[in-house]
C-alpha cells in the first residue's frame, strides 16, 4: 500500500502527480491520495476579506491561524473546491476516484486545542477561538471499504474534533498517520523542493537519505518553513510501522516513480 501526500502550496504541480498515479492504478498498485490546497485558500479568503494569518508555535512551527470563519473558508475551498478538481482530473485520466474530507465518515478525527502558544514581536502570546488539531484517529474500515470496491480514495483536511467540530489540521501529518493506519510500506510526500536541503537557495546540498535518528537535529540545524513539519510528519509516520517516507518535488516527470526509484530524499527507520 502506497499513500501519496501532494502539496497545494506556490511551486506544486499537480498534473504530473495525477498522470502517475493513474498510471500506477491501471498498472494494479493501489493508493491513497492526500491533497493539500494553502495557496488557494490564501486567495480565496483575501478576495473574502478574510486575509489569511499565520503564527509561529513556542517549538519553532508555523502555521494557519485557524477562528471559526477561516475554517469554513479553508473547508469550502479544500473539500469543495480542490477536492473535486482532482476528483475531475482522476475520473479523466480513467481512474474512478472518491474524494472525501477528514470529516466525512469521521475519517480523520482528533482533539481541538482550545488555545495556542504563539510568538508574536519577541512575546508569548495565548490565542484562543482556535479551531486546529491533531489526527489522532482514521477510519481505516472506510479506506479499506473504498480500496476494495475499486475505489481510488482522494483525502484532504479538514479533520472532525471528538467533540464534532471541524478543525484544520496538517496535511502532512495527517497523511503520515493514514499511512500508519493503512499499514502503508511508502509514504510519498510530494512539495515545491526536490526534497530536504541543507541550504534551501541550493538545490545542489540535497540530502538524498536521512535516518530516523536524525530527524531531530535536521529539523533543529538546517529544515525551514513547511519542511520542518514534513520532518515532524516523516518521524510520525515511522514511529507507525511506515518502513519508507519520501519528500520529493511534485513537478517532476512521473513524481511518484521518480521518488519510489531514489528522486528526492528518502527517510528509513
Amino acid at each position: 500500500m502506497l499513500v501519496v501526500k501532494v502539496g497545494g502550496g506556490e511551486g506544486n504541480a499537480i498534473d504530473p502527480v495525477l498522470d502517475d498515479v493513474a498510471d500506477l492504478w491501471h498498472a494494479g498498485r493501489r493508493w491513497v491520495l492526500v491533497h493539500g490546497g494553502s495557496a488557494r485558500t490564501n486567495e480565496v479568503a483575501t478576495a473574502l476579506g478574510h486575509p489569511p494569518e499565520f503564527v509561529t508555535s513556542v517549538s519553532g512551527y508555523t502555521s494557519r491561524r485557524t477562528d471559526r470563519q477561516t475554517a469554513i473558508i479553508f473547508t469550502m475551498v479544500y473539500a469543495g473546491e480542490v477536492n473535486k478538481l482532482v476528483v475531475e482530473g482522476l475520473q479523466a485520466r480513467g481512474v474512478n476516484a472518491v474524494g472525501l474530507s477528514g470529516v466525512d465518515g469521521r475519517l480523520l478525527e482528533g482533539p481541538r486545542k482550545r488555545a495556542i502558544r504563539v510568538v508574536r514581536n519577541g512575546r508569548r502570546l495565548v490565542l484562543r477561538d482556535d479551531y486546529t488539531g491533531t489526527v489522532e484517529h482514521v477510519n481505516v474500515g472506510l479506506l479499506r471499504l473504498l480500496l476494495e470496491a475499486g475505489y481510488a480514495p482522494v483525502l484532504c483536511p479538514p479533520a472532525i474534533s471528538t467533540e464534532h467540530e471541524i478543525i484544520n489540521v496538517d496535511g502532512d501529518r495527517a497523511a503520515a498517520a493514514v499511512a500508519a493506519a493503512l499499514g502503508a510500506d511508502t509514504l510519498v510526500l510530494l512539495t515545491g523542493a526536490p526534497g530536504l536541503l541543507r541550504r534551501t537557495d541550493d538545490p545542489n546540498s540535497l540530502v538524498p537519505r536521512l535516518g530516523r535518528a536524525d530527524i531531530e537535529a535536521a529539523i533543529e540545524h538546517y529544515a525551514r518553513g513547511r519542511m520542518r513539519l514534513k520532518l515532524l510528519a516523516a518521524r510520525e509516520a515511522l514511529d507507525g510501522g511506515v518502513r519508507h517516507v519520501i519528500i520529493a518535488a511534485s513537478a517532476a516527470e512521473r513524481p511518484v516513480q521518480a521518488a519510489l526509484r531514489g528522486d528526492g530524499t528518502t527517510i528509513t527507520r
